[in-house]
């Protein structure tokens, strides 16, 4: 597995890592033991970065983690979790105090004193410029409550503004096939601030898999199923704000795409592999609910460069397909 410096954190970490939104909720139900399964699987593999939120499952991804750890003594897994979505998500809400409590009660789901990284959880764009916010996050780096800071953001505006402050370590962007701004926008402005870029939704929540058809159904809980329109939060989390029916067509051209360049490598293999091939990212994170997606997501970190031509069809099948009716707003 190639390892990469985790931008102004200064921390070496996997090129593919794990995210865990799915061992807390909103993707079904995964059992502790299964949760704990994906977890050592994933080392196992190689992966020594994970990604979690103190809302996934309202702690229960981090406990699971955290629990994890212990048992792991003398590990080197980094741990970023999240923070900013336990109140109304309002300016006058990212405030130091309510910081240090949720930082609390994330150190104690964790079981440590000072958390690897933390991430402003997807907050408005008057967070995202407030200098009063930066100042706070300063604060608690300086208690030693965190080691570092960064934002996880959706539109590359406020990526844009957050890479513009000294201190912020990361970026976590939506990143895959389907949506390509961040690497014009946002990936070398990255690079050349020394800030490391987390990239998270790299499968289209399982459209770049390959396995879904129009047959498909999910879970009532699974977001797939109720977020689809955005109503419950931002609808590029959900099949990255693809349309299902477009999105298929879509995946089904990528596949092909895939099969040419890396012939009898599994799509989701080919998929995780392009975004960690793209100059600035410093770790993909995926999720997994079982062991066995856990390894294949991992072999993604060490597939051979994808190539030239692979990289201008996938730009030709999202100015084709994606661009202009899917995401007008760009």
């Amino acid at each position: 597995m190639e390892q990469r410096t985790l931008g102004r954190t200064g921390r070496t970490v996997s090129v593919i890592g794990l995210g865990t939104w799915q061992l807390g909720a909103d993707w079904g139900d995964v059992s502790v033991e299964d949760a704990t399964a994906v977890l050592a699987a994933s080392v196992d593999a190689g992966v020594t970065f994970f990604d979690t939120a103190d809302v996934y499952g309202d702690g229960r991804s981090e406990s699971v983690i955290g629990a994890f750890l212990r048992e792991r003594p003398g590990h080197d897994i980094t741990v970023a979790t999240k923070m900013g979505r336990r109140a109304e998500q309002l300016r006058e809400n990212y405030v130091l105090a309510n910081f240090r409590e949720w930082t609390d009660r994330s150190r104690k789901n964790l079981g440590v004193d000072t958390l690897d990284l933390v991430q402003l959880h997807c907050p408005p764009s008057d967070v995202v410029t407030s200098d009063e916010v930066y100042d706070a996050l300063d604060t608690l780096v300086a208690d030693g409550v965190m080691a570092a800071y960064g934002l996880s953001v959706e539109t590359s505006e406020q990526a844009l503004a957050a890479i513009a402050r000294p201190h912020v370590a990361t970026i976590q962007i939506i990143l895959n096939a389907f949506r390509l701004k961040p690497l014009d926008a946002v990936l070398g402005a990255a690079a050349d601030a020394g800030v490391g870029i987390i990239a998270r939704v790299p499968l289209a929540s399982g459209l770049l898999s390959g396995k879904y058809t129009a047959a498909t159904r999910f879970a009532a809980d699974d977001h797939r199923s109720y977020n689809r329109d955005g109503s419950h939060f931002d609808v590029g989390e959900t099949f990255s704000g693809v349309d299902w029916e477009t999105g298929l067509a879509a995946a089904a051209e990528f596949a092909a795409l895939a099969e040419t360049a890396a012939p009898g490598v599994p799509v989701a293999e080919v998929a995780l592999a392009w975004v960690a091939q793209q100059p600035g990212v410093s770790s993909v994170i995926p999720g997994a609910r079982s062991p066995q997606q856990a390894v294949a997501n991992a072999a993604a970190g060490s597939l051979p460069p994808l190539g030239d031509e692979f990289f201008s069809g996938v730009r030709a099948l999202y100015d084709a397909r994606l661009r202009a009716d899917i995401h007008p707003r760009w």
